[in-house]
């Protein structure tokens, strides 16, 4: 029985095995159908060749638009391809067709392909490629062959980052199955700065063609990026139809004209970003519900208009950033329905009012930003409930009261930016107990305290401290040692505390990794030795101290230092020769203000911004200034310069932006070096000793706004070649020897149709003005806006500004920053005679006007009384006739009046102005009468003072122009004296700090930028 019972097991046993490899073999045979083919040799060939095309070179780096090193990781994919012996649907990159083999999908990104992608390569023989991804290699600036169209069945197509150039082919539009099309460039080539020159980039060769055929042959599309593509036109209402699309990104394009509304309601879209396109404009629409808007961003570009309440509608928005453009109005309350934002980013415009507190529903809120804006009101304190913020930033607004005792809650916040605000009381103590903090901007408040400051050490991750102010009350000098333990702070503004700098020793713990440090007003009496050591030091600012002695020998030795201020101090001298420090680095030195003397000092070659006035600097101009590669302004005003302007200035004028040679000994003509000098925006070479004529060249200075040569003897003819500058708001020809006439021929206008102030005084200009003589002066009979206040000068590179001395209510004014709404005449001390033109009275944004000390005759216009504007007026020393014009007594702005020694007769106008002037305004008139006259004077004609001599007026004293403002009209006393209160310091924002590795600190501009996040 046990034996049958084996014997009918073993059966059952071998059945058993039998069954499972019959299975096995079937299985096997079923997946053997399954397993791709080897892929044809035509394709794996094609992709042997494509190899062979390219070097492999792994780039430096990839620059994003702010110059900063984009998170890239690159791999040579194609060095694994191995020989025609391998199945090449298995090599890196390549996706093949499961059923036929073919290569459908080249995912060669990141693959440090070197090299020019040619016409002929053999990657237009994978005819049956539906996606292929070239982004991120370096195609050397090649171009873009036109023969994709081989590749119809493309779905998408990458070939962003790959430093490709030249006109997109219209072959591209031939591919209808796109869904999906990337051209985009944030750095043309590795190693390239940011918003290369349009040279650099991909174009359209002709955009209103190649657009609309782009809507119509591609509407497939669902996402388009052509960032960084030089477009240069127009968007055209063709966009907006097509539907399918999901995203639409075209920064950085050159873009320009009004955007289509109807292209942000295209049904699908999600994410639309027009950022860096300054001269699109156009206004957000309403949006209906239902909105399917993502992402929405129209950084730095001329968009306007206000937020409207349907912005709600975009109940999936996670991102909004209209920073840097012109929107207006309140911040909408609606924002605050938006419950899935993450970031807020309105900086940079002109939103007013309040912070809504609905904000403080945005629970998902990471990044809020609205600086540089005109918002008041309190520190919006429902942002407290926003435990997921890393950032906020309300910089350079109106903000009052005191900062929240327990902002110290903001457990996650990484920067704060709150500085150039009206805060007070104390900076609280909780804020210095948020561990994540990288950046602190509390700098030009009214802060009277700091408490915590102790705990400073608290913050591992601080790399930016700014806390310069001059409201701080601190007993003693604050210790530097207090910063030692924060070893990853690389910039410090401590600028108006008073600090103790003597113990710090290069034995002490004190950090030598600062890349900025800003210790001006600090009340420092010699040069911190500890600078020494900081051998990343990029930028030092010790203006406004009381250093003493000369400059030490081993500043210029810092490798890395580009960025000195050291005006306003008492140095006097520099230690070592010129030859030893001649390899610096520096691009901007200030030692203006100090009391410097000897020949110029310059130590680098590579000097962008040279500022060395108002010391005792003599000699000739140093022929070392020649030998700087490209300056941008060289102010040298103020010293004891003697000998001839040096011809090889002309060398680098494609440079030079500001050129300022003012109050030295300078002789000889000034040299006809200007053609190339396409940049250049103002020129002082006033009070010198300059003769000859105005050079020929001065007509190729384009951008010239200001051109002042008061004090000088040149003999010449008003220049009316300068009418050619466009761009000339300001000219100066004041104290010459300038002669003939101030007008052309009849019937030939002025010309000068931006000119704002106008100063020919004491020259021996002649002849008369014809009655149509100002008919077309645009910029000063055209009413402009003066709401917002801004400069000549503001937008200029490292926030530069030109002053001028003007006669204005019988003083001279020195205008150390000019108005762009301020407007002048003057044109007294000459030999004018005839009738002042009756068309004097279009200019009705005149505010001063001087024709004194001439010989003009006839009646006082009465078309003066329409220049509502005026404040100062001045006839005197003329042999005008007549009454004065009764409506003058209506104009309210009018300040101060003088029509002294003319031949004037009848009852004063009965104005109020009228009867607050001096006697003398009126004394050498003995036909005038009338009680306010009587009033004021009594009887003026028992002493009549003589004419007041031309030496006896240029010796005048200069009279600030605060104090000489007084009894201007309100908005112009407001605007003059605000732009007189400048703070010491300016920085540049930081520019998007979360996710870059450096920034430039006040290192390329020091005008007021902001700063933006990104998450």
């Amino acid at each position: 029985m046990i034996s049958a019972y084996y014997s009918s097991s073993l059966r059952f046993f071998l059945r058993t095995i039998f069954l499972l490899l019959f299975l096995s073999l079937n299985l096997f045979n079923t997946f053997a159908s399954l397993t791709p083919n080897l892929c044809p040799p035509d394709q794996r060939d094609a992709l042997l060749e494509l190899k062979t095309e390219f070097k492999i070179r792994k780039p430096d780096e990839f620059l994003d638009y702010d110059g900063n090193t984009m998170n890239v990781t690159s791999y040579p994919k194609t060095e694994s391809w191995a020989n025609s012996s391998s199945d090449c649907c298995n090599w890196d990159g390549v996706t093949c067709d499961t059923k036929s083999g073919k290569v459908i999908g080249l995912d060669l990104s990141c693959s440090c392909l070197h090299g020019r992608l040619e016409s002929n390569s053999s990657l237009f023989r994978l005819q049956h490629l539906k996606n292929l991804n070239l982004a991120y290699n370096n195609f050397t600036l090649s171009p873009i062959p036109d023969k994709f169209n081989k590749l119809m069945w493309l779905e998408t197509l990458n070939l962003s980052e790959s430093s490709l150039k030249g006109h997109i082919p219209t072959e591209l539009l031939q591919l209808t199955n796109l869904v999906s099309l990337d051209l985009s460039a944030s750095s043309s080539a590795p190693n390239t700065y940011f918003a290369p020159p349009p040279s650099l980039l991909l174009s359209i060769k002709n955009p209103p063609l190649f657009l609309p055929l782009l809507a119509q042959k591609l509407s497939n599309l669902k996402a388009l990026d052509m960032s960084s593509v030089n477009i240069s036109s127009e968007i055209p209402q063709e966009l907006s139809y097509m539907f399918s699309l999901r995203s639409l990104h075209l920064k950085n394009c050159y873009l320009m004209g009004e955007f289509p509304r109807s292209v942000f309601m295209i049904p699908n879209l999600q994410s639309i970003k027009l950022d860096h396109n300054p001269d699109l404009r156009g206004e957000l629409p309403v949006f209906t519900v239902n909105n399917s808007m993502l992402v929405l961003s129209l950084m730095e570009t001329s968009f306007s208009g206000t937020i409207s309440d349907s912005i709600s509608n975009l109940k999936d928005l996670v991102s909004l950033t209209l920073a840097e453009s012109r929107f207006s109005g309140k911040i909408p309350s609606s924002l605050g329905e938006l419950s899935n934002l993450s970031s807020l980013l309105l900086g940079s415009n002109d939103f007013t009012g309040e912070v809504p507190s609905s904000i403080g529903n945005l629970k998902q809120l990471t990044i809020f930003s609205v600086g540089f804006n005109k918002l008041r009101g309190n520190f919006p304190s429902r942002l407290l409930n926003l435990t997921k913020l890393r950032g906020i930033d309300l910089g350079s607004n109106e903000f009052t009261g005191s900062l929240p005792p327990n902002i110290g809650q903001l457990s996650k916040l990484e920067a704060i930016f709150v500085g150039g605000n009206s805060f007070t009381g104390s900076i609280p103590a909780s804020l210095f107990q948020i561990s994540s903090l990288t950046h602190i901007y509390l700098e030009d408040n009214q802060f009277s305290d700091i408490f915590g400051l102790e705990n400073i050490s608290m913050l591992p991750n601080l790399q930016f401290l700014f806390l310069h102010s001059k409201s701080f009350r601190i007993s003693s000098p604050l210790d530097l040692n207090l910063f030692s333990s924060l070893k990853q702070l690389v910039g410090l503004a401590l600028s108006g505390i008073p600090l103790s700098t003597t113990n710090i020793t290069s034995d002490s713990d004190f950090s030598r990794q600062y890349r900025y440090l800003y210790l001006s007003d600090c009340n420092i009496s010699e040069f911190p030795e500890f600078i020494k050591d900081q051998r990343n030091l990029d930028s030092l600012d010790l203006s406004n101290n009381n250093i003493k002695g000369h400059v030490p020998e081993w500043l210029w030795r810092l490798q890395e230092l580009q960025v000195v201020k050291l005006s306003n101090n008492s140095l006097n001298g520099f230690d070592g020769s010129l030859k030893t420090v001649l390899g610096s680095q520096i691009n901007v030195l200030d030692l203006s203000l100090n009391a410097f003397q000897g020949p110029l000092f310059i130590p680098s070659t590579s000097i962008t911004y040279l500022f060395a006035s108002n010391n005792n600097f003599t000699g000739e101009i140093s022929q070392l200034i020649c030998g700087i590669t490209s300056p941008t302004i060289i102010d040298l005003s103020n010293n004891n310069f003697h000998g001839y302007i040096p011809r090889c200035l002309g060398t680098y004028m494609s440079s030079l932006t500001d050129l300022n040679l003012r109050n030295n000994v300078l002789r000889g003509s000034l040299p006809d070096m200007f053609i190339h000098a396409n940049k250049l925006r103002s020129i002082d070479v006033s009070h010198n000793r300059l003769d000859g004529k105005l050079p020929s060249s001065l007509t190729g200075c384009s951008a010239l706004e200001v051109l002042n040569v008061e004090g000088n003897e040149i003999n010449d003819t008003f220049p009316f070649q300068l009418s050619s500058l466009q761009k000339l708001q300001v000219l100066v020809l004041r104290s010459n020897k300038f002669h003939g006439m101030l007008h052309q021929s009849s019937g030939v206008w002025f010309g000068f149709t931006e000119l704002k102030i106008i100063d020919v005084s004491h020259n021996d200009f002649h002849g008369t003005l014809p009655s149509d003589y100002f008919l077309n002066w645009t910029a000063i009979s055209l009413k402009k806006d003066s709401t917002q206040l801004r400069y000549i000068g503001d937008f200029h590179d490292y926030g530069y500004y030109t002053s001028v001395v003007l006669m204005n209510k019988g003083v001279s004014m020195a205008l150390e920053r000019i108005l762009t709404i301020y407007t002048a005449i003057d044109f007294s001390g000459n030999r004018i005679h005839g009738q002042v033109p009756e068309s004097v009275g279009l200019l009705k944004e005149l505010h001063v006007l001087n024709l004194s000390r001439n010989a003009f005759t006839g009646h006082i216009p009465s078309s003066l009384a329409n220049l509502t504007a005026l404040e100062s007026l001045d006839l005197s020393q003329n042999k005008l006739s007549g009454e004065i014009p009764p409506k003058l007594g209506d104009l309210s702005s009018l300040g101060w009046i003088n029509v002294s020694h003319n031949q004037l007769e009848g009852s004063i106008p009965q104005g109020t102005q009228f009867q607050r002037q001096n006697c003398s305004a009126y004394e050498g008139n003995p036909g005038l009468y009338g009680p306010s006259l009587k009033d004021i004077c009594g009887d003026i004609h028992t002493s009549t003072s003589p004419p007041v001599s031309e030496e006896e007026e240029d010796e005048e004293e200069i009279f600030s122009w605060v104090a000489a403002g007084i009894g201007f009209a309100p908005g112009i006393v407001f605007g003059l004296t605000i732009g007189y209160i400048v703070a010491s310091y300016k920085h540049e924002w930081l520019m998007k700090i979360f996710g870059r590795n450096n920034h430039s600190l006040a290192h390329r501009s020091h005008s007021p930028k902001h700063c933006y996040f990104v998450s």
